[in-house]
């Protein structure tokens, strides 16, 4: 694809970014990269968490913010929860073996993608979370066949 195809979600308080997500749990395939953008507090690791939990995970799911990356395996897929707020570069991204987690198998969720430019793969999707006066707006970006398709299955 060489245009993304798009789309706007309204989320009027954080149960529609839980409902979203469980519907969003159910088209995940292994090997999607999906970045999460938004600015600080606007749903992103909400979005995660209610994505984890609709899947089966029943174990406390912590924001990545100091140890960069959560593991989980739920539901017959490996998810990777990156959260980059405090990724420091080239040299923690290789020694840290980031790129290995980029395997075609996990799904990873990717929160401040921009913090690592250039060493990340492209995005099969992008979820950006915009903070309006009192509610949210999410747009939804698909950038490969993989992610529409993702997108497509999205059930109503």
């Amino acid at each position: 694809m060489h245009e993304p195809n798009h789309s706007r979600i309204h989320l009027p308080d954080e149960a529609a970014t839980i409902a979203f997500a469980t519907r969003f749990a159910r088209t995940l395939r292994p090997g999607l990269v999906i970045y999460l953008r938004g600015d600080l507090g606007a749903g992103k690791t909400t979005l995660v968490r209610a994505l984890l939990q609709t899947l089966g995970y029943t174990g406390r799911v912590k924001s990545p913010t100091y140890t960069l990356v959560e593991q989980y395996t739920v539901a017959g897929l490996n998810l990777r929860h990156f959260d980059l707020y405090r990724f420091r570069g080239a040299d923690e991204w290789e020694s840290a073996g980031f790129r290995d987690e980029f395997d075609g198998i996990n799904v990873c969720l990717v929160e401040w993608p921009e913090q690592a430019s250039g060493l990340l793969p492209p995005a099969d999707i992008s979820l950006t979370f915009q903070i309006l006066q009192d509610e949210r707006e999410l747009l939804l970006h698909a950038y490969t066949d993989a992610g529409q398709q993702c997108l497509n299955a999205l059930p109503v």
